[in-house]
């Protein structure tokens, strides 16, 4: 079966991509170059980029940074980001808002002044969750994209399959990302 030169064409892009969160690796990465770096390779907005770290059995924000000192999330609890490390499953859904989820997060304020700070607050739309897996097999931490807007329509549009399988690609980087060890320097 071949591709079709669109097909081809974001083959090369998604591959580039990854490549260029490999650079970022091989320097010296920043939680934030890093999650700055998903939302580009995306197409998201930088407050629609959650990294999660796993520390004692829970998950601590480690981007955005706002939401560092929000508190945890146990493995045990309902949160999507939870279920995706207890799980290991990846998750995709376009109609997240019908989806029971905890969404005292989505109300803190994220980035400075000069950010585009219209759809911060929104509600999340449409999400994606990936677990963060050392190759040993243990669950490091979870990232999340999702696009948030006051429907889904607003939103953006729809995450693909595709879409996911780059962030399960781009979530085997960050597994290598220093700042991802428990106890790290974030």
């Amino acid at each position: 079966m071949s591709l079709t030169a669109h097909e081809a064409s974001e083959a090369k892009t998604n591959k580039a991509n990854l490549s260029e969160l490999e650079t970022i690796l091989s320097s010296s990465p920043s939680c934030d170059r890093v999650c700055l770096k998903l939302a580009q390779i995306l197409r998201v907005r930088r407050s629609e980029v959650a990294l999660f770290r796993l520390e004692k059995g829970s998950l601590r924000f480690v981007f955005p940074p706002e939401l560092r000192s929000a508190g945890i999330l146990p493995l045990s609890g309902s949160a999507v980001a939870a279920r995706t490390a207890a799980t290991r499953t990846p998750l995709l859904s376009n109609t997240f808002m019908r989806v029971k989820h905890v969404s005292l997060f989505e109300a803190v304020r994220l980035g400075t002044e000069e950010e585009d700070q219209s759809l911060e607050r929104m509600p999340i739309q449409k999400i994606m969750s990936v677990p963060v897996v050392q190759s040993g097999g243990e669950v490091l931490g979870v990232v999340q994209i999702s696009r948030k807007g006051l429907d889904a329509s607003g939103s953006g549009v729809d995450f693909t399959g595709e879409d996911l399988k780059q962030l399960e690609q781009a979530a085997e980087i960050v597994a290598r990302m220093p700042f991802m060890r428990e106890g790290a320097e974030i």
